[in-house]
């Protein structure tokens, strides 16, 4: 049997995983994120969580097949990251990993992380190809084909979030554009079409008890069955699903998996999110499956260990 470490980099932690090659999770935890000095130091506070945790495994060196390493923006071919939220650009991430534990090591973006992940043991487990939209603060994604990750030739390939769904839209994008589908399909966004519902007009709601409704408090209303949560549900859908037909009728995945927080909200996102769909798609993918993601926060340590595997 032989092991390797899963590595998911974040803006405030660091989660960790040691795996077997079966892909069972044996142990996992996680350090802070140290962003002082343009995060100089992640990549050596890394290094040395890995070496302590290896002095308590039995293993000799030789069982370790290395270093799964996601982070939150491009990791190179040469094994440099820039990430703009750690202060990294080029940041020789994968070479300092291998040169301080003297294991392999090897990474990719996060959220193309987080897909393999899925793909591998979670909501996307046998599908040679699908798509994972994450439904967080942003919009994000990552793309399987033939059980490869799409990276694209700038290492933007996933970028689901800013498809753009509304041209129309006069408020501008963190990405500079404008009416991106992170600016509705998001939690942030999701939020904002409660604001502007709420105040579109004095139609009676759950949510008018609240000083600034969430998209948690959206989709708990809306499952509740609030009239006017249900219909701010129903247009953060409709957005999320022109988003989703331009991506099956670009790369026609087996299925697409929704994760992030806002898929808690569960049965009944699929059920709008799929109504939607199904009419804008085009007619050979009307009928892909839209499922749940399963493994929430540990899809980047897992996705992180199936590319160590996939890529020995």
């Amino acid at each position: 049997m032989t092991y390797g470490y899963g590595i998911d980099i974040g803006g405030t932690t660091v989660k960790l995983g040691l795996f077997s090659e079966d892909g069972t999770l044996l142990d996992q935890w996680s350090i802070p994120t140290d962003t002082s000095e343009h995060g100089a130091h992640i990549p050596g506070d890394i290094a040395a969580s890995i070496l302590t945790d290896m002095k308590k495994r039995p293993f000799s060196g030789d069982a370790y097949l290395g270093l799964g390493v996601g982070a939150p923006g491009q990791v190179w071919p040469d094994g440099t990251a820039s990430a703009v939220n750690l202060g990294w650009d080029h940041q020789p991430l994968l070479p300092v990993l291998e040169r301080l534990t003297g294991l392999r090591a090897v990474g990719d973006n996060d959220a193309n992380l987080a897909a393999m992940g899925e793909a591998w043991r979670g909501g996307g487990m046998g599908y040679k190809s699908m798509v994972l939209v994450t439904l967080g603060t942003g919009v994000g994604g990552g793309i399987i084909l033939d059980g490869k990750c799409l990276r694209g030739a700038h290492r933007a390939g996933g970028e689901i979030g800013h498809i753009p769904v509304n041209p129309q839209e006069a408020l501008q994008c963190n990405c500079g554009g404008h009416g991106c589908l992170e600016q509705y399909a998001s939690a942030t966004g999701c939020a904002r079409l409660a604001r502007e519902a709420l105040s579109a007009s004095a139609e009676p709601s759950t949510l008018r008890s609240l000083p600034d409704p969430d998209a948690r408090a959206v989709w708990d209303a809306a499952n509740a069955g609030d009239p006017l949560a249900l219909r701010i549900a129903d247009e953060y859908c409709a957005y999320l699903a022109r988003g989703l037909a331009a991506v099956t009728g670009t790369v026609d995945p087996e299925a697409i998996v929704l994760g992030g927080g806002v898929s808690r909200a569960g049965q009944l996102l699929l059920d709008m999110t799929r109504a939607h769909y199904r009419p804008l798609a085009f007619p050979a993918c009307k009928d892909t499956p839209i499922v749940l993601a399963t493994l929430y926060n540990d899809a980047g340590i897992y996705g992180a260990m199936a590319t160590l595997i996939a890529e020995r």
